[in-house]
């Protein structure tokens, strides 16, 4: 990301009365920590020079060693942050990466080169669904969201093509570079085997959020599929159920 991004994302995310917690300001030791974003549920996350720390309370139910995990395994296939260090107290666990080159592909920069920036979202996603799957941990799907059947969404529909899926492909998940090219991807703790449409349907509504309505159809073109309407409705109420 820029300075301007980085900048823009504080503003919108301050601690308020809050102090750094205690860990980062360690892990930051002379260098300063940028809190970046903060959830809604009390996650932080700080820049520390060309390193992110991801720091959540044990309340926010958030398990970042789940993450440590899937990004271990899926750095070494696909551009993933690669984990520096981790670890965990009493109150809260955190999770240090390194840098990826590009910036999220959301922004006032991106809202007028939306057509570069889908492009660049629907890359990311055909490279995640192209990794091979044999060897991905079995446990991960009934770990997250992607694999639970809640009676009260009613029958699955028969996957379409199963596939690594990102788990959280909203827009900001995706890095892109100044050229409008896909650099990466980010914020992977619901990696797991799954329906591609999981992904897609995700994906696809973030853009409302991020670009406005209307734009859909980009994705879906760019990525190179026609709408499947029963998997898009299944997959976005179980998301929201569940995640």
């Amino acid at each position: 990301m820029t300075d301007a991004d980085f900048s823009h994302l504080a503003a919108l995310h301050t601690l308020g009365e809050k102090s750094v917690p205690q860990v980062v300001v360690e892990l930051a030791g002379a260098r300063a920590a940028d809190l970046i974003w903060r959830n809604e549920l009390g996650g932080l996350t700080f820049r520390i020079g060309d390193q992110f720390v991801k720091w959540n309370p044990r309340r926010t139910g958030i398990d970042l060693d789940r993450e440590r995990v899937r990004l271990e395994w899926i750095s070494r296939r696909h551009p993933a942050p690669r984990v520096v260090a981790s670890g965990a107290d009493d109150e809260a666990q955190w999770l240090v990466t390194a840098a990826l080159p590009g910036d999220c592909a959301v922004g006032d920069t991106w809202r007028t080169r939306r057509a570069e920036a889908i492009q660049a979202i629907a890359a990311g996603l055909r490279a995640i669904h192209s990794i091979p799957i044999d060897d991905v941990p079995a446990h991960w799907t009934s770990e997250v969201w992607v694999g639970r059947t809640p009676e009260s969404l009613g029958p699955r529909p028969p996957t379409d093509q199963s596939v690594l899926v990102h788990g959280d492909a909203c827009a900001p998940n995706t890095l892109i570079s100044a050229e409008g090219q896909w650099t990466g991807n980010v914020d992977f703790g619901d990696l797991a085997v799954g329906d591609r449409w999981a992904d897609l349907a995700i994906a696809s509504l973030s853009l409302d959020w991020n670009f406005g309505e209307g734009h859909q159809h980009e994705l879906f073109d760019a990525y190179g599929v026609d709408p499947d309407v029963e998997r898009i409705q299944y997959y976005r109420s179980l998301w929201e159920l569940e995640s």
